[in-house]
């Protein structure tokens, strides 16, 4: 699709984003991992994670953005079976820590609040300036944060307005460009 994009349209090659909420999320993670040299960098909501790394080998380092509530029962933040079953997922934490790791951040993320539910965590001196910026919304379910809620709220859990996650997934966004050497 990129490259269909490209040959139609004039586009910047240096700023081909890919993000997604749940699944779609998950789908962004392959991206950065089979795609590193095409993306730019990658945002994720509530995303379905796949917990291991191993078949993760492109080695560049992709600037990432998260958001996940603590109460989502599809991917749960802790990890392990969500409430409706189907596969387990990763501690998500944990998954954000293994891609500081990915992207040779420092040891000691940056832990700040944002909101009163909504704190974060940001990995710095990373390779390649490829930051690790991870949100946790307390109390939040399986939904896309300033959006408008997923009208099921009893399958997928409460809403927050505290952050809006386009604005700072766009923000992050337009400060990382796909480096070439």
């Amino acid at each position: 699709m990129i490259d269909k994009l490209e040959a139609s349209y004039n586009i910047d090659k240096t700023r081909i984003y890919a993000n997604g909420m749940s699944n779609g999320g998950g789908m962004a993670f392959v991206l950065s991992c089979t795609m590193s040299d095409r993306i730019a960098a990658v945002g994720m909501v509530s995303a379905g994670l796949d917990p291991g790394w191993s078949w993760c080998t492109d080695h560049r380092p992709v600037p990432v953005i998260a958001f996940h509530g603590t109460a989502d029962p599809i991917c749960p933040y802790n990890g392990g079976a969500p409430k409706l079953g189907g596969g387990t997922f990763p501690n998500v934490p944990g998954f954000m820590a293994n891609w500081s790791r990915r992207n040779r951040c420092g040891p000691n993320p940056t832990e700040s609040a944002v909101a009163a539910d909504v704190t974060r965590l940001k990995y710095a001196d990373c390779a390649d300036d490829a930051g690790v910026v991870f949100y946790t919304i307390k109390g939040e379910g399986h939904q896309w944060p300033g959006g408008k809620p997923i009208l099921a709220k009893f399958l997928v859990g409460p809403y927050s307005r505290s952050i809006d996650a386009t604005r700072q997934m766009w923000a992050f966004f337009r400060e990382h460009r796909l480096t070439t050497k």
